[in-house]
């Protein structure tokens, strides 16, 4: 590894700040890490850089400042990791450093950044493969939204309406009989239909407001009978003494009937002299009527008081029932964006659950498996198997295989990362371990294999093959069959032999992922002969 370092300063500056980066020479892509270290009072303030300040190269991580104390010294290190994606010669310019009120500036770095060179002598050229036809994802039409903001707003609206009408409604049943009744007409008096010549509603609103109370205190059905059933039925009340009302009371409400039956049916409009009078006349009625009903008994009481109860339980219940039929529609509404953002797989398998998806999620180990070892990422830890090695034909003294699996042929993800190591060095031809590859497949089962290869390169540069393709596979216990697709690497390095196979479901994406994403992490740590 080579560092270069730039001392700031004078010999005093020199203690407190000191530049270096780790490379001068990288290949395109790859990472260079540029360090600061800082000396300075435990009570000074540091400012380091922030953001693109060592353009030309881009850096796409700011690492953690890392503090250590000596004494009353603080040691500060701060690390960025920098690249750039286009070969040639480039220069880190100056960066400066903020201790306190002064500034110190570092030198500037060269950086060579190489090509990656591909001997087409060795590396097979491909042709470029045709375009592929993506299914249009489903989408919402952008109308849909503003429909979905409509409806919710007057879900709003109407949730703030009915709390309004509910709270009327709950003030207005603690209200007596007497009390609603003389409301109504206080009510009336605020309105202005007298002025505006609305006697059908004046006379239907004042008639009401005796009908209810005598509905509710003396005849259950005074809001039902006409006109004349309702004065027959107090007069027989008035003889059987169950009402004690003069006869010219009970005759001005038999005017005002009249007056009010020939203002609604016959349009009638009375002088307002009269209408005024009239409404007097029925406050007087419904006092007088009050003062004529005997106490209530305490069987009455008890039935005022089970009806009372019943109401209380059925509003009770409309509550819930409301409240019900709103949350399914606030929930259908969170749905129905959530599906149209994510689509529905995404929220199936987020919110109900899939393997698959579950195991990309965990935290992923890397670790060094065999011998010759290889490194790679996984979601779990491969576990050493003592099982026979494809290899195992091969019968030879200095032989060592080693194996280690995850899940099985049939589970929904399986890892089988086989070495083997030669005590001779031996010559092996990767693509002859193909056929090996399709005979193991059949022995455990897999049918209608299709196979394709290609050459590999890892990320470290290093040459081996890939198989990959579908295949179908039975489980044993079940007889179920299902199709897969698997990927297969298979490397010569350090005399012996590393071969990585994934199996996984068709047409599962986060398989893929997983697969992708193992694949992109191997690693030979040891020198490669």
């Amino acid at each position: 590894m080579v560092f270069l370092t730039c001392f700031l300063g004078s010999t005093v500056q020199a203690q407190r700040v000191k530049a270096s980066i780790d490379s001068i020479s990288i290949k395109i892509g790859e990472q260079i890490t540029y360090t600061f270290e800082v000396e300075a009072d435990s009570t000074s303030f540091v400012t380091f850089p922030e953001g693109q300040t060592f353009v030309p190269l881009e850096m796409f991580e700011s690492f953690k400042i890392d503090t250590t104390k000596n004494q009353d010294k603080l040691k500060l290190i701060k690390k960025y990791a920098l690249t750039q994606f286009d070969s040639g010669r480039y220069i880190i310019p100056k960066q400066k450093i903020q201790i306190d009120d002064r500034s110190f500036m570092t030198d500037s770095f060269a950086v060579q950044v190489r090509d990656v060179v591909v001997d087409t002598t060795k590396q097979k050229m491909y042709p470029i493969k045709p375009s592929v036809e993506v299914e249009a994802q489903f989408e919402l039409p952008s109308w849909i939204w503003w429909v979905l903001l409509v409806l919710l707003l007057l879900a709003v609206i109407l949730f703030i309406l009915f709390r309004r009408k509910k709270k009327k409604d709950e003030e207005l049943a603690k209200l007596t009989p007497f009390e609603r009744a003389m409301l109504t007409l206080k009510k009336l008096d605020e309105s202005n239909l007298l002025n505006q010549h609305e006697y059908k509603n004046y006379y239907s609103t004042l008639t009401d407001a005796a009908r209810r109370y005598l509905d509710e205190k003396v005849d259950d059905h005074a809001m039902e009978r006409t006109t004349d059933e309702l004065l027959q039925h107090l007069e027989e009340l008035k003889a059987e003494g169950r009402l004690d009302l003069d006869g010219p009371t009970l005759k001005d409400f038999e005017g005002i009937l009249r007056r009010a039956d020939l203002a609604k049916f016959a349009k009638s409009n009375p002088p307002q002299e009269v209408a005024k009078a009239d409404r007097s006349k029925v406050e007087d009625i419904i006092k007088n009527t009050k003062e004529s009903l005997p106490e209530p008994t305490e069987e009455e009481l008890l039935q005022d008081q089970k009806y009372l109860e019943e109401l209380a339980k059925k509003r009770k219940r409309n509550q819930i029932i409301i409240s019900i039929v709103a949350g399914v529609v606030v929930i259908a509404i969170a749905l129905g964006v959530l599906i149209a953002q994510k689509g529905f797989t995404y929220l199936k398998d987020t919110y109900l659950g899939h393997p698959t998806k579950d195991l990309l999620e965990e935290p992923w180990i890397k670790s060094e498996y065999g011998n010759p070892p290889m490194t790679i990422s996984t979601p779990r830890v491969l576990v050493r198997k003592d099982t026979d090695s494809i290899l195992k034909n091969l019968n030879q003294p200095g032989v060592k295989n080693e194996l280690f699996m995850y899940g099985s042929l049939i589970s929904d993800f399986y890892v089988l990362l086989n070495t083997t190591s030669f005590e001779q060095k031996i010559d092996f031809d990767i693509k002859n371990a193909i056929d090996g590859i399709y005979k193991q497949f059949e022995a455990q089962g897999a049918a209608n294999i299709i196979m394709k290869d290609e050459a590999f390169k890892t990320a470290q540069g290093v040459d081996g093959y890939k198989v990959y393709g579908s295949m179908t596979v039975t489980d044993q216990l079940t007889k179920r069959q299902k199709r897969v697709d698997y990927s297969i690497l298979v490397f010569a390095v350090n005399n012996g032999i590393q071969q990585l196979t994934l199996v996984y479901g068709e047409e599962d994406e986060y398989a893929e992922k997983i697969a992708e994403r193992i694949i992109s992490s191997v690693e030979f740590n040891a020198a490669i002969n």
